[in-house]
């Protein structure tokens, strides 16, 4: 489960990107399987030598690590009695090599006092093996010069195929119409000449081979035979002592090779952290701790896998008295990016992993648990909801109090208002649970949860609304919006049609969508009537806001937010059997559903006790006519009300 969750969240991809800093296939193997850390002394220790590692190599260049890819089969056939051939000693020469120059490099490094350098205090010089394989082999062969003796023999073997090649060429030249070719030919180890077929009982010796189309016979004459037979012992003499020079430098390999391994262990773990240095260099990162305090900031974050020069830095942080965040605004807005980000830079710190952020810090979770995408699969007959609802399942089994939880698009792929009723379900278990958590999600609803419920805060992805082009820039503490309707609008959807879907959204107030600005024309009836629309107001700080946002009580006086609109209005008649609350809006009354209201300032703040609201609510004519009729009765006094409904 937690490798799927690795994937979802591309850790693996910045690792198959870590293997290519590496040079040994069994680093890289190390690479594929690494994870977060578990203790925060081995997350500060790795974190610590891939800061080390970087700081020397933007000192001393890269080092001069080794492959050692093919040594590890060589040294394997030692001790049983196998021979190796010449190429596996230029392969163990050059991780010799390889060692001797990574000790110099790090005795040089060990000026920046890092424990690093110390690393190269493991390496045994092995000069004498490094030197002897040098001398004996050369280009992939045992050189000329590795003994007295093969000296000797190569020089008697090259004088007999010189003795022989000189008298074939007397051969040649003085009856040249009896060889189809004016050349000496070597055929099966043999000294040659091409004879043509008509000419064969002219050449006095073994035929060794003719050619494909039977023309020319290959002869080894017998002026020559006895030359022949002297440089196949001499070449015997030679293969016997190609094979003592092989099993002397053999045996001296196996007599150091406790050593060569300490070197390999040694090489494999400079390898290791110097590919996690190589990568901090190539995505511009930087060391970030890791700490047991449950809080996470990060200042300037890149995901690592989209272009630097493109990606909008992230700003983000969590911990303290918040342990959630809800991150709303509209589609492509980066919200998925924010969250993936999140999670993925988390899991490089504690991996050891520099990450590319210009500060901040992280914290050590036992668990990094997402839900992010649809999830949906045929073959296992799963709806996207169905697989979100599973994932949650079992994040939910396994999160605590040490766990970062991501979950994306919360409560979506199935009906809104059970979908909603989900997801603040899920947050108020998460939020139980003590875990950090962070959440996207399109409901008002679950906007309104995370700004009543003490630990949680919404945050938003900026939008520009004149490009209709998202700015994926985090901004904390801020619920977004959709700007479906608006987006809409400016693309061309007819008036009437962002209107009625306003209506179908919000009720019949909202002839204008969510977000558009006041100079945006609309031809609402339940607007054009009025002498002055409602004067937009900024967001101002909720001073009371009730327990249940279900069952809220709205008293008469009390000033309240009406969404999505954001307007002040005040109220005058409490809420009916519908729930629709009386709200007077720049002197016009309106019945509005107690769901899209927000208590603003209760009544008791603004007035008196016993105020008399008639004041307020009443014109000049109604509260003279209230005056007179509480004097005497008159048929003829009329008191007007106005009570639409604009729920």
């Amino acid at each position: 489960m937690m490798k799927k969750m690795y994937e979802t969240l591309e850790f693996n991809k910045v690792l198959h990107i870590l293997e290519e800093h590496a040079l040994s296939d069994k680093v890289r193997l190390k690479i594929r399987k690494l994870e977060p850390y578990l203790s925060e002394k081995e997350v500060s220790r790795h974190l610590t030598e891939t800061t080390e590692a970087k700081l020397i190599i933007e000192g001393f260049g890269n080092p001069p690590l080794s492959a050692m890819n093919e040594l590890e089969k060589s040294l394997t056939l030692l001790g049983k009695g196998t021979l190796l051939m010449p190429e596996q000693f230029e392969n163990i020469a050059q991780f010799l090599t390889a060692t001797r120059r990574m000790k110099a490099y790090l005795k040089k490094a060990e000026s920046t006092a890092t424990s690093v350098a110390l690393y190269g205090n493991s390496i045994v010089i092995l000069s004498e093996v490094e030197d002897e394989i040098n001398r004996t082999v050369r280009g992939g062969q045992i050189d000329d010069k590795a003994s007295p003796k093969l000296s000797d023999l190569r020089r008697k073997i090259s004088n007999a195929g010189a003795g022989i090649k000189s008298k074939l060429d007397s051969l040649l030249k003085n009856n040249k119409n009896w060889f189809s070719e004016g050349f000496v030919s070597i055929r099966n180890g043999h000294y040659t000449l091409p004879v043509k077929r008509e000419y064969k009982n002219h050449v006095s010796g073994t035929v060794i081979d003719v050619s494909q189309s039977g023309s020319s016979y290959f002869i080894e004459p017998s002026v020559v035979k006895k030359f022949q037979e002297e440089m196949a012992l001499l070449k015997i003499e030679e293969e016997n002592e190609v094979r003592r020079i092989l099993y002397t430098l053999t045996a001296l390999v196996e007599e150091h090779l406790p050593l060569i391994h300490v070197n390999i262990e040694a090489m494999e773990c400079l390898d290791f952290i110097f590919a996690k240095a190589k990568l901090s260099i190539a995505m511009k990162a930087s060391p970030l701790p890791v700490l047991a305090e449950r809080k996470i900031e990060i200042k300037s974050g890149r995901h690592p896998l989209l272009k630097s020069d493109t990606v909008v830095p992230l700003d983000f942080h969590i911990g303290g008295d918040i342990r959630g965040v809800i991150i709303t605004g509209p589609n492509t807005g980066g919200k998925t990016v924010a969250l993936k980000t999140i999670g993925l830079l988390s899991l490089m710190a504690q991996s050891g992993l520099h990450v590319p952020a210009a500060g901040g810090c992280f914290t050590m979770n036992n668990y990094v648990l997402c839900d992010i995408g649809d999830g949906q699969s045929i073959t296992e007959n799963l709806s996207t909801f169905s697989s979100h609802l599973i994932n949650i399942i079992e994040i939910l089994k396994i999160a605590d109090d040490q766990s970062m939880v991501l979950l994306d698009e919360l409560g979506s792929g199935t009906d809104p208002a059970e979908g909603m009723g989900l997801a603040i379900a899920i947050l108020e278990e998460l939020a139980g649970k003590n875990c950090l958590f962070v959440a996207t999600t399109h409901y008002p609803e679950v906007k309104e949860y995370a700004k009543s419920t003490p630990g949680t805060v919404n945050a938003r992805m900026a939008f520009d609304r004149q490009s209709l082009m998202p700015l994926y820039r985090l901004e904390i503490g801020e619920a977004g919006e959709s700007c479906a309707l608006y987006i809409a609008r400016r693309l061309g959807l007819p008036q009437r049609m962002i209107e009625r879907a306003g209506k179908a959204a919000y009720g019949k107030m909202t002839s204008t969508p969510p977000g558009v600005p006041e100079d945006v024309s609309t031809s609402s009836q339940e607007i054009r009537h009025n002498s002055k629309s409602p004067q937009r107001v900024k967001k101002q700080e909720v001073k009371k806001a009730s327990d249940n946002l279900r069952s809220m009580n709205f008293n008469i006086g009390d000033s309240v937010l009406v969404y999505p609109q954001k307007w002040i209005g005040i109220v005058y008649q409490k809420a009916n059997e519908k729930g629709d609350v009386g709200v007077q809006i720049k002197r016009e009354k309106l019945l509005i559903n107690h769901k899209r209201l927000k208590l603003h300032v209760p009544a008791s703040e603004l007035y008196p006790e016993n105020y008399d609201f008639s004041i307020i609510f009443d014109t000049v004519e109604n509260r003279k006519a209230r005056h007179d009729m509480a004097r005497k009765h008159d048929p003829q006094l009329v008191i007007e009300t106005n009570n639409e409904d604009r729920s």
